[in-house]
């Protein structure tokens, strides 16, 4: 994660377990299953704060190299690992390295899939991070992108009656999040066209948290039938029209030809 994101770290890691939090990493973990090709194994998770996704992954088998900035969330990863199998930990190489470094880090082409989640709407320029998650991936690899969806972005505002927010939502990609961090959020047309200069085709993209984005932020898990039928109508949201394209994040798979 970038330094902005730093005094927010606490905030994020306590709100982990909440139905927000839940919602988003379920469903991205559903949509991203969805893309997993078995032969595949290298998989590289840039930003990839506590591991929720990178975790999973090497549950599976994939090979996992873990990259963040930040020293607390990957010390939360660590701690994570402790409690997996041998056989788990052994597939998850953690890597504190700032994200706009992945150049000077890896060898271009080196990873089967790329996930980069949460991770953009902090950058004010997100060409450069692009050029690198583009290069890092192999021929015929798949890149995971999760982004603040700029096209729904008055949406969580208007619904809770904001109007200023909703209004300025319109106008200007820039906000600022439930975490109290200056962000931004990215057009899908915009992510396609960048994603196409730089040689990966967008091949399918989701919506992510549609029905739960304006619940409180400590607003905790229902019971367990309640929760699979959140996350049943999330996940069929999320891949829906028109719901998927007033969600709050966009999720896109683009690949390498």
């Amino acid at each position: 994660m970038p330094s902005t994101f730093t005094p927010a770290e606490t905030t994020w890691l306590a709100r982990l377990g909440t139905l927000r939090q839940v919602v988003r990493q379920e469903v991205v973990a559903t949509q991203l299953s969805e893309h997993l090709r078995p032969g595949a194994p290298r998989v590289l998770d840039v930003g990839c704060g506590q591991g929720t996704q990178a975790l999973r992954l090497a549950r599976l088998g994939y090979d996992v190299t873990a990259l963040d900035s930040s020293e607390k969330m990957l010390a939360e990863l660590s701690r994570s690992l402790a409690d997996e199998p041998a056989k788990v930990r052994d597939r998850v190489q953690v890597v504190r390295a700032d994200a706009t470094r992945l150049a000077g880090t890896f060898s271009p082409g080196c990873f089967d899939t790329v996930l980069c989640h949460g991770l953009l709407m902090y950058f004010p320029d997100p060409g450069p991070i692009l050029t690198d998650l583009a290069r890092m991936l192999a021929p015929g690899g798949v890149l995971s992108l999760l982004v603040r969806n700029a096209d729904g972005l008055a949406m969580r505002s208007g619904l809770l009656g904001d109007w200023p927010k909703a209004l300025a939502a319109f106008d200007s990609p820039a906000y600022g999040n439930r975490l109290g961090i200056p962000a931004r959020a990215d057009r899908l047309a915009d992510l396609t066209a960048a994603l196409s200069a730089r040689g990966l085709e967008v091949y399918r993209w989701y919506g992510v948290r549609v029905f739960t984005d304006t619940v409180p932020d400590d607003a905790p898990l229902p019971a367990a039938e309640e929760l699979a039928q959140i996350l049943n109508a999330e996940t069929r949201a999320g891949s829906t029209d028109p719901y998927r394209g007033v969600a709050a994040l966009t999720h896109v798979f683009a690949r390498r030809p």
